[in-house]
């Protein structure tokens, strides 16, 4: 299993717009709407790389208003 976290920069008063399209999709397991440089944050479980290039491939890519996403892989995790 892979655990990433994506943040994303939308499309000024897109927020919400993206926010949802987004919070439909089940490897999307947390998202954030925040505030600074990035406006949502996903945290995403794909069970492989493949997966992972999939998802940016065919979900993200896919939302008009996203500009920009930079993921994040976790190495690990201490709870």
């Amino acid at each position: 299993m892979i655990e990433a976290f994506v943040l994303v920069v939308v499309k000024p008063g897109t927020e919400e717009k993206v926010y949802e399209a987004l919070a439909k999709n089940e490897k999307i397991k947390e998202i954030y709407r925040v505030y600074g440089e990035y406006d949502i944050i996903l945290r995403v479980e794909v069970g492989n790389i493949g997966e992972l290039d999939s998802f940016h491939d065919k979900v993200l890519r896919r939302i008009n208003n996203i500009e920009m996403t930079e993921t994040l892989i976790a190495s690990s995790y201490r709870g």
